[in-house]
C-alpha cells in the first residue's frame, strides 16, 4: 500500500524544526469512550519516540478538528496518518481535502489496515475474550468492521480477514456494520449453516462505538474487545508515518523495537534481515528468497 502525497504549500524548505509532526486524524465519534481511547493511543506513540511532535485531528464529531490542528501548524511539515483501517471515501477525500485546504506542508499515509500487526492485535484481543490457545473444533470467526459503499475497503477488510485466518488457522469471514454485506447476523448465519459451532466476533474497530457495540450484540459466542490501546496500534502508526516520510531509521542488520520493521511484519515461517542498503529480505529454507510485503516509502520531504 502506498502513501500519497499532499501539499497545502509548496516549498522545499523542511520545518525549522526538522521533524515533520505526525497528525493522526481520528475519525470521530458520539461514544464518550473514543476520544479517551484514542488520547491514551497517542499517549503510548509519544512514548515510543519521544522527540517526535505528535498531534490528534477529527474528521467530525469530536475535537480538536482537524482543519483546526494543521492550522496551528501554520507553514510547518505533518504527515497525516489515517487512524482508519481500510481505505475509502475519508482516506480518498476527506482528509485530502483538508490537507489541501491547509497552510501546512502535508502528506497523507497510506491507513493502518491491512497489515500483519492489526492481526497480531486482532488475536490477542480474541485470547482476552476467551478464544482458546489452539484452535477450537467447529471454530470460526466474522471480523466486524464498519463497512463502505467502496470497493478497495472491502477489499483491504478481506485481506485482514485472511491474515487472521492464518493467524487463527480457521475460516474468516468479513462481515459488516453498514454499507456492504453480509452484515455480521448474516455471516454468523452462513459460518452456522456450514457446521461451524462456536462463532466468536472479532471487533476491526479503532475504539468503542455504535457499530463496535452493535457487532458485539450479534456475537453467539464470544466477541473481542475494539483494537483500541493494543502496543500494535502505536507501532503500525509509527511505521505509516515512517514509510510516508521515507524514514530509514533501522541500521543495516538491526531490527528495531519502535521502527518501521518488527517480528510480526515478516511472513509467517520466513528470515527475515537488512542489506547494506537497509532493504528488508524475507526468505524460506524450504522455498528460497521471497519479495517483501509492498509497502513502498514516497520520497522524503525537502
Amino acid at each position: 500500500m502506498t502513501a500519497m502525497t499532499v501539499t497545502g504549500r509548496t516549498s522545499t524548505a523542511n520545518h525549522p524544526g526538522g521533524t515533520p509532526a505526525l497528525v493522526v486524524v481520528a475519525h470521530g465519534s458520539r461514544d464518550s469512550r473514543a476520544p479517551i481511547t484514542v488520547g491514551a493511543l497517542l499517549a503510548r506513540v509519544r512514548a515510543l519516540r519521544p522527540a517526535l511532535p505528535v498531534r490528534l485531528g477529527h474528521i467530525e464529531l469530536n475535537e480538536p478538528r482537524l482543519p483546526g490542528t494543521l492550522a496551528a501548524l501554520e507553514d510547518g511539515d505533518a504527515v497525516l496518518v489515517p487512524l482508519l483501517l481500510s481505505r475509502g471515501y475519508h482516506v480518498k477525500q476527506d482528509i485530502p481535502e483538508m490537507a489541501a485546504a491547509a497552510p501546512a506542508r502535508t502528506r497523507v499515509a497510506a491507513p493502518l489496515g491491512p497489515h500483519p500487526l492489526l492481526a497480531d492485535a486482532l488475536h490477542d484481543r480474541l485470547l482476552e475474550a476467551g478464544w482458546p490457545a489452539r484452535a477450537p473444533r467447529g471454530g470460526a470467526v466474522v471480523l466486524a468492521s464498519a463497512g463502505s459503499r467502496d470497493p478497495e475497503s472491502r477489499t483491504d477488510t478481506a485481506r485482514a480477514a485472511a491474515l487472521l485466518a492464518g493467524r487463527l488457522g480457521v475460516p474468516v469471514v468479513p462481515a459488516y456494520a453498514s454499507a456492504a454485506a453480509p452484515t455480521v447476523p448474516e455471516a454468523v448465519r452462513a459460518l452456522t449453516a456450514r457446521g461451524h459451532r462456536r462463532v466468536a466476533v472479532a471487533s476491526y474497530f479503532t475504539a468503542p462505538g455504535r457499530f463496535a457495540t452493535q457487532c458485539a450484540a450479534a456475537a453467539p459466542w464470544i466477541a473481542s474487545a475494539p483494537l483500541g490501546v493494543h502496543p500494535a496500534m502505536a507501532r503500525l502508526l509509527l511505521r505509516r508515518y515512517d514509510e510516508a516520510v521515507g524514514a530509514r531509521t533501522e541500521r543495516p542488520g538491526t531490527l528495531p523495537d519502535d521502527g518501521p520493521l518488527a517480528q510480526s511484519d515478516r511472513p509467517a515461517g520466513q528470515a527475515v534481515h537488512l542489506d547494506q542498503t537497509g532493504t528488508r529480505h524475507f526468505h524460506s529454507a524450504a522455498e528460497g528468497p521471497v519479495a517483501p510485503p509492498q509497502h513502498r516509502p514516497v520520497p522524503a520531504f525537502g
